[in-house]
């Protein structure tokens, strides 16, 4: 489909989404008649890839499970000027996704995110307030980390320019994908934006596949494997520091010791010291090698980001 003179992909990851994938085709196609449609079935078990093709959408098995391993198909697989990507569970607003396009296009951003709001009556059932404050914790611990001003990193429902998806590696499994697409974002210093979005319960017959718990350790380590990577020498030279603190620390008695008499007491302690020390400064230079490494990433990927120009209506 072409819309403003540029093409549009819809891609919808989906497993075991039978009661709710037909609404989503019929929802976003009544608001942009024509849309190509992609539904990536995630090796379901019921008849989501049959109830998709009925409805005219393209469907491709993904037999890996785990949604970052969906996305990795959908950004390798489809070839588009602007791509959409949303969860197949009906619980998100189609009628939001011209806004969140002429966002995309009027402000020339490479990534929109839809943000949710659950009203009142289905906050309950659709964004319980334990999700809703883990959402707020995590994303904003990534904003202190990563910088940015995020206030919902982990919507299923987002746009993106042709070089955002080109130029994203997605490294991760399951769920935790959206904290990679943030952290790309961020990391590359792409302009990105936000559109408050409805959000809605699902259908009946649909069951969420979250684990509140489970989920959420596993975007949290996410978040610090990303710091790791993406921050080594503040990582590596912050324990680098402390180790040097707790080595002076213990080595301030055996000095004082050793300038009032000559001698030094307490050998293990000294060597104890000394061996801090040396981690220290061991620490400190991985952190920086490491620094270097991480800059010849990103400026890899900034090649390949820019490798593909901005296409304007």
């Amino acid at each position: 489909m072409s819309y403003r003179g540029l093409s549009v992909a819809l891609t919808v990851p989906c497993y075991n989404e039978e009661a709710a994938i037909a609404k989503v085709i019929r929802d976003f196609r009544s608001v942009m008649p024509g849309i190509e449609i992609y539904v990536f079935d995630n090796h379901s078990t019921d008849r989501t890839a049959e109830v998709a093709r009925a409805e005219q959408a393209r469907v491709i098995d993904v037999p890996l499970k785990g949604k970052g391993n969906v996305v990795r198909r959908m950004f390798a697989d489809v070839d588009s000027d602007i791509y959409v990507m949303v969860d197949g569970d009906a619980t998100y607003d189609a009628p939001s996704l011209p806004k969140m396009i002429d966002k995309l296009i009027d402000e020339h951003l490479d990534m929109v995110v839809g943000c949710r709001q659950a009203s009142a009556e289905v906050a309950g059932e659709a964004y319980r307030s334990g999700h809703q404050w883990g959402n707020r914790m995590l994303t904003q611990s990534t904003v202190n980390i990563f910088g940015g001003g995020f206030t919902d990193m982990l919507s299923g429902y987002r746009v993106f320019s042709k070089r955002y998806v080109k130029s994203f590696p997605a490294l991760s499994h399951g769920f935790e994908i959206e904290t990679e697409l943030t952290v790309h974002a961020l990391e590359l210093r792409m302009p990105y934006g936000e559109v408050m979005t409805p959000y809605y319960a699902r259908p009946e017959g649909s069951e969420s596949k979250l684990s509140t718990y489970r989920d959420g350790f596993r975007i949290l380590g996410t978040i610090m494997r990303l710091y790791v990577r993406e921050r080594p020498f503040s990582f590596y030279g912050t324990w680098g520091a402390l180790l040097a603190l707790l080595a002076i620390m213990i080595s301030v008695p055996l000095f004082v010791e050793y300038f009032r008499s000559g001698m030094v007491p307490r050998f293990p302690t000294a060597i104890l010291s000394a061996s801090m020390m040396v981690c220290a400064m061991l620490s400190v230079t991985c952190g920086l090698i490491l620094d270097n490494v991480t800059t010849g990433r990103h400026e890899t990927k900034r090649l390949a980001y820019l490798n593909i120009p901005f296409k304007t209506p």
